[in-house]
């Protein structure tokens, strides 16, 4: 029992060790002799636990992913249909990248490596085939998973293209959601409803809100200050 409740206060350090470094410097700019230095451990209790600074990153990401679409759901409201919430979720996290460059890396990171973007695809395909399968009831829950290839690609191109004068926030989340939505045959009717709405919404404080809340949990779970990570609100 002693080894394994050594076993978890090691991997807590780490976790701790790593989110802070990933949100205070960056996730490609945190080398993994910071890593160790921060954690107090050895290169070989790192490798049994995580193998790689990619390891840490997938624990990270799942945190993120696991309740985004609650979140969204609070902020659609019980009212609304499903699709609403596909928009306000898929809005959001366009939006975190935005307000947080940090973020943003991290964001990419999740859309680019295989593992990580797997367990995305993989996790949102269910929610995807509750949400979009009345408007195509012929398709099955791994028809969304593979259409989700499509929509995970066209996240991480608006992600990795930061707003410009030119290319407002506003712009950039009615183009995304108008692609999103067409691409899974919701009527242009409804579509132009769902725009109005995202339109409406307050999107920079909402996901400025959520982020100081993300910041306060991983805090909590992994047992460190989140003072200096939250950017000041504007």
């Amino acid at each position: 029992m002693a080894v394994r409740s050594d076993g978890i206060q090691t991997e807590k350090r780490i976790l701790q060790a790593c989110v802070r470094l990933f949100l205070e410097n960056g996730y490609h700019q945190t080398t993994m002799l910071q890593i160790l230095k921060e954690a107090q451990v050895s290169s070989s209790s790192f490798q049994n636990l995580f193998h790689s600074k990619d390891g840490v990153l997938l624990e990270l990401v799942k945190f993120m992913f696991e309740n985004q679409f609650g979140i969204a759901r609070n902020v659609a409201g019980a009212a609304l249909p499903p699709v609403y919430v596909y928009a306000a979720e898929t809005a959001l996290q366009i939006t975190l990248a935005e307000l947080n460059e940090n973020l943003r890396e991290i964001y990419l990171e999740a859309y680019t490596q295989e593992r990580l973007l797997n367990y995305i695809q993989q996790s949102t395909a269910k929610e995807l085939h509750r949400i979009f399968g009345p408007y195509q009831p012929e398709l099955t829950e791994q028809d969304f998973y593979q259409l989700e290839f499509g929509s995970a690609g066209l996240m991480r191109g608006y992600m990795a293209n930061p707003c410009t004068e030119d290319f407002s926030l506003e712009k950039k989340l009615n183009s995304f959601v108008t692609m999103a939505l067409r691409g899974y045959k919701v009527p242009e009717e409804e579509l132009q409803q769902v725009l109005a709405f995202i339109s409406g919404l307050d999107m920079r404080s909402i996901a400025q809100n959520v982020m100081e809340e993300l910041f306060r949990q991983l805090a909590m779970r992994y047992e460190f200050s989140p003072d200096g990570l939250l950017p000041q609100r504007q």
